[in-house]
């Protein structure tokens, strides 16, 4: 049983849950980081980002919407397709957000929402949307803040599939969308899947952000 990464639904850190865990509470999926659930001195160590709520998971009113990323962040890429999800809860609403650039102007973006989903599924659509900006024959970086995807994308799904898209330590997670990511990824061979760091002012990355946290603004009016 491999180790697994998600998203704090508190924070928005991504953090690891270690397969020694796993085996121990094989039901159990955590909420939080450890930094959120002890609380207290943890939570002022958070990014600004993070205690002022723009943040995936964060209180809706607090979210930046997508013109006010713009005003706010001009730091990161400047080429390429970002992508992002989010969800309320893990298993929750959920939405997802992908944007493409060139020298700072967006050329193409998408987003939409699940009622009832989890983070990965999230982060994992916004990836195949994303690939399918792109033509075959494409050369562009397509970055994703989850490292569980781009892992999934650049080292592990390869050998899923040649063992019949099993994992050594059991089934794949979200096998319909894994495979979907894969064959788009596989299409597309000069796309280059790298990881970026969450909230640290890439403004295109926390554009993304905002597309996916469209359903939380949409649900408070």
């Amino acid at each position: 049983m491999a180790d697994e990464t998600l998203r704090c639904q508190d924070c928005g850190n991504e953090f690891t849950l270690s397969q020694s865990v796993r085996s121990r509470y094989p039901n159990w999926t955590p909420r939080t980081c450890m930094s959120c659930r002890n609380g207290g001195k943890q939570a002022a160590k958070r990014p600004v980002a993070a205690r002022t709520g723009a943040r995936t998971g964060s209180a809706p009113g607090s979210l930046h919407t997508p013109a006010q990323v713009l005003e706010r962040y001009d730091g990161g890429p400047q080429d390429g397709v970002f992508t992002d999800g989010s969800c309320s809860g893990n298993p929750g609403p959920g939405g997802w957000g992908a944007v493409r650039v060139r020298s700072g102007r967006i050329l193409e973006e998408r987003h939409g929402a699940d009622p009832s989903t989890t983070n990965n599924r999230m982060e994992l659509t916004a990836m195949i949307e994303g690939l399918r900006m792109l033509a075959p024959d494409e050369s562009t970086s397509v970055y994703s803040d989850s490292q569980l995807v781009v892992n999934t994308l650049t080292k592990w799904a390869a050998g899923w599939e040649q063992r019949g898209w099993k994992r050594k330590e059991g089934p794949v997670k979200n096998l319909d969308l894994v495979q979907q990511a894969w064959e788009l990824a596989r299409a597309r061979p000069h796309a280059r899947i790298q990881w970026i760091k969450a909230h640290d002012g890439s403004r295109w990355n926390e554009y993304a952000d905002a597309l996916a946290t469209t359903y939380l603004r949409d649900a408070t009016g």
